[in-house]
């Protein structure tokens, strides 16, 4: 079904997924990948109608269309939810990042071979830059909304899930309750020094 025109302030998300480069060395596994993220984003929206979302390679970029600012990121986060879940089953990750702010979407006339969707705002290019170029850097599995240009957001719903730091909430969807955060979190920071740990042995050895 064809997206109706949007020109307003609302949440923007960017999502990709995580090591699709390295993906698509191995052949058949980045086209499963994307086929299981099409699915997923399909399922969620579905369920979802105050989301909508363009699904273009191996990334998307989802924005609330309605309501209050806390019913807008309330929805965003469910369906982001939904879809990272979704795929963990199938070992892919992805990485999200949430933005505040102006986003417009519009149909143009199209001609054979051109399909003319033109995507603005500053909401959409502080999501995109936070999820390539952010800092700290993005890590896969992680989903964080920007803080910049963004009131209070004390009454969403899933705000227990929320952590703050300097520059982000970090959203922590595959968890069922705050209390498992810190725990959550410390195995995070042990696998991703095991994955050092491996790199420096295999540098370390004679062959």
């Amino acid at each position: 079904m064809p997206l109706t025109p949007y020109d307003e302030k609302t949440f923007v998300a960017f999502t990709d997924i995580s090591g699709f480069k390295e993906m698509m060395r191995s052949g058949d596994r980045a086209a499963q990948a994307i086929n299981l993220f099409y699915n997923a984003g399909y399922t969620a929206l579905g369920q979802e109608q105050n989301v909508n979302g363009l699904f273009v390679s191996d990334c998307a970029i989802l924005y609330s269309l309605t309501g209050s600012l806390d019913a807008r990121l309330d929805s965003l986060l469910r369906v982001l939810k939904s879809i990272n879940r979704a795929l963990l089953q199938d070992r892919v990750m992805l990485t999200s990042s949430i933005a505040w702010g102006h986003f417009s979407y519009h149909d143009r006339i199209d001609f054979p071979g051109i399909d003319k969707q033109p995507i603005f705002g500053n909401g959409y290019l502080a999501a995109f830059l936070d999820n390539e170029v952010g800092s700290p850097r993005i890590q896969p599995g992680q989903c964080r909304i920007v803080k910049k240009g963004l009131g209070s957001i004390d009454n969403v719903s899933q705000f227990s899930m929320l952590e703050e730091s300097a520059k982000h909430y970090q959203y922590f969807w595959n968890l069922n309750s705050p209390e498992e955060i810190n725990n959550f979190k410390a195995r995070y920071r042990d696998s991703y020094n095991l994955k050092y740990a491996g790199m420096l042995s295999a540098l370390s050895s004679n062959g």
